[in-house]
Protein backbone atom coordinates (compact mmCIF):
# COMPACT_ATOMS: atom_id res chain seq x y z
CA UNK A 1 0.00 0.00 0.00
CA UNK A 2 0.89 3.49 -0.90
CA UNK A 3 1.51 4.93 2.47
CA UNK A 4 2.21 8.78 1.04
CA UNK A 5 -1.82 8.81 0.61
CA UNK A 6 -2.04 8.86 4.02
CA UNK A 7 0.59 10.87 5.39
CA UNK A 8 0.06 13.66 2.65
CA UNK A 9 -3.91 13.07 4.21
CA UNK A 10 -2.57 14.06 7.79
CA UNK A 11 -0.98 17.05 5.87
CA UNK A 12 -4.15 18.11 4.80
CA UNK A 13 -6.23 17.55 7.95
CA UNK A 14 -3.34 19.35 10.05
CA UNK A 15 -3.11 22.01 7.64
CA UNK A 16 -7.31 22.81 7.47
CA UNK A 17 -6.84 22.93 11.28
CA UNK A 18 -4.38 25.92 10.86
CA UNK A 19 -6.81 27.47 8.09
CA UNK A 20 -9.46 27.52 10.99
CA UNK A 21 -7.33 28.85 13.70
CA UNK A 22 -6.68 31.77 10.93
CA UNK A 23 -10.76 31.71 10.32
CA UNK A 24 -11.44 32.62 13.89
CA UNK A 25 -8.43 34.87 14.05
CA UNK A 26 -9.68 36.76 11.18
CA UNK A 27 -13.25 36.90 12.86
CA UNK A 28 -12.46 38.32 15.63
CA UNK A 29 -10.23 41.25 14.36
CA UNK A 30 -12.63 43.62 16.16
CA UNK A 31 -13.38 41.47 18.95
CA UNK A 32 -11.94 43.65 22.38
CA UNK A 33 -9.48 41.94 24.70
CA UNK A 34 -9.00 38.90 21.86
CA UNK A 35 -6.07 37.16 21.56
CA UNK A 36 -5.21 35.48 18.43
CA UNK A 37 -4.16 31.75 18.39
CA UNK A 38 -1.47 29.71 16.88
CA UNK A 39 -1.04 26.32 15.97
CA UNK A 40 2.00 24.36 16.32
CA UNK A 41 2.33 21.04 14.61
CA UNK A 42 4.19 17.76 15.77
CA UNK A 43 5.47 14.58 13.54
CA UNK A 44 4.22 11.63 14.06
CA UNK A 45 5.87 8.81 15.15
CA UNK A 46 8.03 6.65 13.15
CA UNK A 47 8.09 3.18 11.49
CA UNK A 48 10.89 0.80 11.08
CA UNK A 49 11.33 -0.62 7.72
CA UNK A 50 14.48 -2.68 8.11
CA UNK A 51 17.99 -2.23 7.73
CA UNK A 52 20.63 -0.69 5.40
CA UNK A 53 22.31 -4.20 3.44
CA UNK A 54 25.84 -3.91 2.37
CA UNK A 55 26.98 -1.30 5.34
CA UNK A 56 28.90 -3.14 8.30
CA UNK A 57 29.35 -1.94 11.76
CA UNK A 58 32.37 -0.31 10.74
CA UNK A 59 31.89 1.37 7.60
CA UNK A 60 28.23 3.16 8.98
CA UNK A 61 29.37 6.74 10.31
CA UNK A 62 27.98 7.39 14.09
CA UNK A 63 26.93 4.03 14.47
CA UNK A 64 29.10 1.98 17.20
CA UNK A 65 27.50 -1.69 16.51
CA UNK A 66 24.83 -3.18 14.07
CA UNK A 67 23.58 -1.99 10.33
CA UNK A 68 21.86 1.44 10.38
CA UNK A 69 17.93 0.79 10.21
CA UNK A 70 15.64 2.62 7.59
CA UNK A 71 12.80 4.79 8.99
CA UNK A 72 9.99 6.45 7.44
CA UNK A 73 7.71 9.19 9.39
CA UNK A 74 3.96 8.76 8.95
CA UNK A 75 3.19 12.11 8.93
CA UNK A 76 1.75 15.25 10.85
CA UNK A 77 -0.57 16.17 13.64
CA UNK A 78 -1.56 19.30 15.85
CA UNK A 79 0.89 19.46 18.34
CA UNK A 80 -1.66 22.26 20.20
CA UNK A 81 -3.16 25.48 20.11
CA UNK A 82 -1.88 28.20 22.24
CA UNK A 83 -3.09 32.06 22.82
CA UNK A 84 -0.58 34.56 22.11
CA UNK A 85 -0.56 37.31 24.87
CA UNK A 86 0.63 39.73 23.07
CA UNK A 87 -0.75 43.54 24.20
CA UNK A 88 -3.33 44.84 22.20
CA UNK A 89 -3.63 48.46 21.43
CA UNK A 90 -5.19 50.56 23.90
CA UNK A 91 -8.67 52.83 22.49
CA UNK A 92 -9.68 55.34 24.71
CA UNK A 93 -13.00 55.68 25.27
CA UNK A 94 -13.72 57.80 28.56
CA UNK A 95 -15.79 54.90 29.59
CA UNK A 96 -15.59 55.47 33.66
CA UNK A 97 -16.33 51.45 34.03
CA UNK A 98 -14.15 50.73 30.93
CA UNK A 99 -10.89 49.02 32.14
CA UNK A 100 -7.83 48.06 30.16
CA UNK A 101 -4.47 46.12 31.50
CA UNK A 102 -1.73 47.26 30.16
CA UNK A 103 1.26 44.64 29.87
CA UNK A 104 0.22 41.40 31.83
CA UNK A 105 -2.41 40.45 34.26
CA UNK A 106 -5.96 39.34 34.57
CA UNK A 107 -9.09 39.86 36.16
CA UNK A 108 -10.66 37.59 38.75
CA UNK A 109 -14.25 36.66 37.62
CA UNK A 110 -16.37 34.42 39.32
CA UNK A 111 -18.35 32.00 36.63
CA UNK A 112 -22.27 30.63 37.85
CA UNK A 113 -21.47 27.01 38.46
CA UNK A 114 -18.78 29.07 41.45
CA UNK A 115 -15.58 28.13 39.55
CA UNK A 116 -12.98 31.24 38.77
CA UNK A 117 -12.28 32.71 35.35
CA UNK A 118 -9.60 35.21 34.29
CA UNK A 119 -10.37 38.10 32.26
CA UNK A 120 -8.42 40.51 30.22
CA UNK A 121 -10.99 43.33 31.28
CA UNK A 122 -13.25 44.95 28.95
CA UNK A 123 -16.78 47.01 29.77
CA UNK A 124 -17.67 46.49 33.12
CA UNK A 125 -21.41 47.12 34.29
CA UNK A 126 -23.17 46.98 37.97
CA UNK A 127 -25.91 44.26 38.01
CA UNK A 128 -29.45 44.57 38.78
CA UNK A 129 -28.27 43.64 42.82
CA UNK A 130 -25.97 46.59 42.91
CA UNK A 131 -22.74 44.73 42.35
CA UNK A 132 -19.36 45.30 39.95
CA UNK A 133 -19.65 42.51 36.62
CA UNK A 134 -18.17 42.25 33.91
CA UNK A 135 -20.71 42.52 30.70
CA UNK A 136 -21.63 39.30 30.56
CA UNK A 137 -23.13 39.45 33.89
CA UNK A 138 -19.89 37.44 36.02
CA UNK A 139 -19.40 39.14 39.28
CA UNK A 140 -15.63 40.56 40.08
CA UNK A 141 -13.73 38.83 42.45
CA UNK A 142 -13.80 39.60 45.62
CA UNK A 143 -16.89 41.52 45.19
CA UNK A 144 -17.55 44.87 45.22
CA UNK A 145 -20.63 46.60 45.73
CA UNK A 146 -21.35 49.51 44.46
CA UNK A 147 -25.45 49.93 44.90
CA UNK A 148 -28.15 50.88 42.52
CA UNK A 149 -28.63 54.88 43.66
CA UNK A 150 -25.04 56.39 42.64
CA UNK A 151 -23.97 59.42 40.85
CA UNK A 152 -21.03 58.51 39.82
CA UNK A 153 -18.30 55.97 39.49
CA UNK A 154 -14.90 56.23 39.82
CA UNK A 155 -11.97 53.59 39.62
CA UNK A 156 -8.53 54.44 39.80
CA UNK A 157 -5.01 52.82 38.13
CA UNK A 158 -4.48 50.62 41.35
CA UNK A 159 -7.74 49.19 40.99
CA UNK A 160 -9.77 51.72 44.21
CA UNK A 161 -13.32 51.77 43.36
CA UNK A 162 -15.04 54.61 44.47
CA UNK A 163 -18.60 55.57 44.09
CA UNK A 164 -20.51 59.26 45.01
CA UNK A 165 -24.37 58.30 46.24
CA UNK A 166 -26.72 60.68 45.10
CA UNK A 167 -26.85 62.11 48.87
CA UNK A 168 -23.23 62.19 48.93
CA UNK A 169 -20.54 64.88 47.45
CA UNK A 170 -17.74 63.20 48.66
CA UNK A 171 -17.06 59.70 46.96
CA UNK A 172 -16.33 56.43 49.04
CA UNK A 173 -14.18 53.85 48.46
CA UNK A 174 -16.21 50.83 48.00
CA UNK A 175 -13.77 48.04 47.22
CA UNK A 176 -10.36 47.33 45.45
CA UNK A 177 -9.97 45.29 41.97
CA UNK A 178 -7.29 43.07 41.69
CA UNK A 179 -4.79 41.32 39.39
CA UNK A 180 -4.04 37.84 38.40
CA UNK A 181 -0.49 36.67 36.72
CA UNK A 182 0.58 33.52 35.80
CA UNK A 183 3.72 31.83 35.06
CA UNK A 184 2.91 31.07 31.90
CA UNK A 185 -0.48 32.18 30.94
CA UNK A 186 -0.19 30.89 27.23
CA UNK A 187 -1.52 27.66 29.10
CA UNK A 188 -4.48 29.53 29.86
CA UNK A 189 -7.76 27.27 28.49
CA UNK A 190 -9.53 29.22 26.97
CA UNK A 191 -13.59 29.38 27.72
CA UNK A 192 -14.98 31.57 25.25
CA UNK A 193 -16.09 35.59 25.94
CA UNK A 194 -12.61 36.54 26.54
CA UNK A 195 -12.50 34.85 29.45
CA UNK A 196 -9.55 32.08 30.60
CA UNK A 197 -9.43 28.99 33.22
CA UNK A 198 -6.06 27.78 34.70
CA UNK A 199 -4.20 24.73 34.02
CA UNK A 200 -1.65 22.42 34.89
CA UNK A 201 0.66 24.09 32.46
CA UNK A 202 -0.45 27.94 33.38
CA UNK A 203 -0.53 26.81 37.19
CA UNK A 204 -2.50 29.26 39.83
CA UNK A 205 -2.86 32.38 39.83
CA UNK A 206 -1.14 35.21 42.04
CA UNK A 207 -2.61 37.97 43.06
CA UNK A 208 -2.06 41.33 43.80
CA UNK A 209 -2.60 44.96 43.48
CA UNK A 210 -2.41 46.83 40.56
CA UNK A 211 0.67 49.28 40.26
CA UNK A 212 2.13 47.37 43.68
CA UNK A 213 5.25 44.82 44.02
CA UNK A 214 5.34 44.56 40.10
CA UNK A 215 1.75 44.01 39.10
CA UNK A 216 0.96 46.66 35.95
CA UNK A 217 -1.22 49.40 36.71
CA UNK A 218 -4.48 49.83 35.47
CA UNK A 219 -6.15 51.80 32.72
CA UNK A 220 -9.69 53.33 33.52
CA UNK A 221 -11.62 54.84 30.66
CA UNK A 222 -9.67 52.77 27.70
CA UNK A 223 -10.87 49.26 26.20
CA UNK A 224 -8.59 46.86 24.89
CA UNK A 225 -8.61 46.25 20.99
CA UNK A 226 -7.45 42.31 19.44
CA UNK A 227 -4.21 42.04 18.92
CA UNK A 228 -4.84 39.72 15.84
CA UNK A 229 -2.74 41.48 12.59
CA UNK A 230 -4.38 41.05 9.43
CA UNK A 231 -1.22 41.41 7.80
CA UNK A 232 0.33 38.39 9.66
CA UNK A 233 -2.68 36.42 9.62
CA UNK A 234 -3.05 36.38 5.64
CA UNK A 235 0.61 35.25 4.99
CA UNK A 236 -0.16 32.75 7.77
CA UNK A 237 -3.25 31.92 5.47
CA UNK A 238 -1.07 31.91 2.07
CA UNK A 239 1.58 29.43 3.35
CA UNK A 240 -1.66 26.94 5.13
CA UNK A 241 -2.75 26.70 1.52
CA UNK A 242 0.31 26.70 -0.03
CA UNK A 243 1.05 23.73 2.60
CA UNK A 244 -2.62 22.19 2.08
CA UNK A 245 -2.27 22.47 -2.40
CA UNK A 246 1.49 20.33 -1.76
CA UNK A 247 -0.50 17.75 0.27
CA UNK A 248 -3.33 17.50 -2.69
CA UNK A 249 -0.16 16.83 -5.39
CA UNK A 250 1.33 13.87 -3.20
CA UNK A 251 -1.97 12.27 -3.17
CA UNK A 252 -2.75 13.05 -6.95
CA UNK A 253 0.52 11.65 -7.77
CA UNK A 254 0.58 8.63 -5.31
CA UNK A 255 -3.29 8.00 -6.90
CA UNK A 256 -1.51 8.04 -10.37
CA UNK A 257 1.39 5.79 -9.36
CA UNK A 258 -1.36 2.92 -8.08
CA UNK A 259 -3.20 3.75 -11.17
CA UNK A 260 -0.26 2.47 -13.40
CA UNK A 261 0.74 -0.28 -11.00
CA UNK A 262 -3.09 -1.23 -11.98
CA UNK A 263 -2.59 -0.82 -15.52
CA UNK A 264 0.63 -2.83 -15.90
CA UNK A 265 0.63 -5.97 -18.64
CA UNK A 266 2.63 -9.32 -18.51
Amino acid sequence: MNDALFIAATGMQAQQFGVDTIANNLANVNTPGFKAGRVSFQDLVYQELGQVEGLSSGLSSGLSSGRPSLTQGLGVNVGGLSKLFLQGELRQTDNPLDIAIPGQGFLEVAMPDGTTAFSRGGSLRVNSEGFLSTAEGNLLKPNIFIGTDVKSIKIDTNGKVMVTSANQTVPNEVGRIDIAVFSDSTGLRPLGRNLYASSERSGEAEIGRPGEDGFSALAPGFIEASNVKLVDEMVNLLVAQRAYSASVKVIQAADEMLSMSNNLRR
